[in-house]
């Protein structure tokens, strides 16, 4: 069963600029998003992919893209990677944590994959490390993190 984002996805991207009308609709909902402009290239079940664009808001005093602004695209890669992957109707997640490598100096557009493989059984109370990479134009590997998610099953009313 797919989760509603991910529905809503598949739904906007069949239209003429879905995948920035999904973006803008993420950021509607998750405000913080929006520092960073995110436009998310891939979303399916075990994979997302968002780019980040190089501009002035995102560059620290050396005018190289901000650790913060970086994490802020790991995370959000990771989160909706894990709604469209997770069984909505048993189960829900929240970040629990995030450990990072700045690998190199970001200087230009950044583009971020959130992949794993998707576990055969989901359990109560998880946690799932998801690895982002991020990556510059050219495509060198400039930031990685590892997100830890936890997912907990829903409790069934009766």
């Amino acid at each position: 069963m797919s989760s509603a984002l991910l529905k809503t996805y598949k739904r906007l991207t069949m239209l003429p600029f879905g995948n920035w009308l999904f973006s803008k609709a993420v950021c509607f909902k998750a405000p913080y998003f929006s520092s960073i402009k995110p436009f998310v290239r891939d979303l399916r079940p075990g994979q997302c992919q968002a780019i980040m664009p190089k501009r002035k808001a995102v560059l620290n005093h050396i005018k190289t893209v901000h650790a913060i602004a970086q994490c802020n695209l790991a995370e959000l890669c990771a989160g909706l990677m894990v709604d469209a992957t997770i069984p909505s109707k048993t189960h829900r997640w929240i970040p629990k944590g995030m450990t990072v490598q700045y690998l190199q100096k970001a200087t230009s557009d950044l583009s971020a994959t959130a992949k794993i493989a998707i576990p055969t059984e989901w359990q109560d109370k998880m946690d799932l490390i998801v690895p982002v990479e991020i990556c510059d134009e050219e495509g060198n590997l400039v930031f990685h993190a590892d997100v830890t998610i936890y997912i907990t099953a829903k409790k069934m009313r009766t």
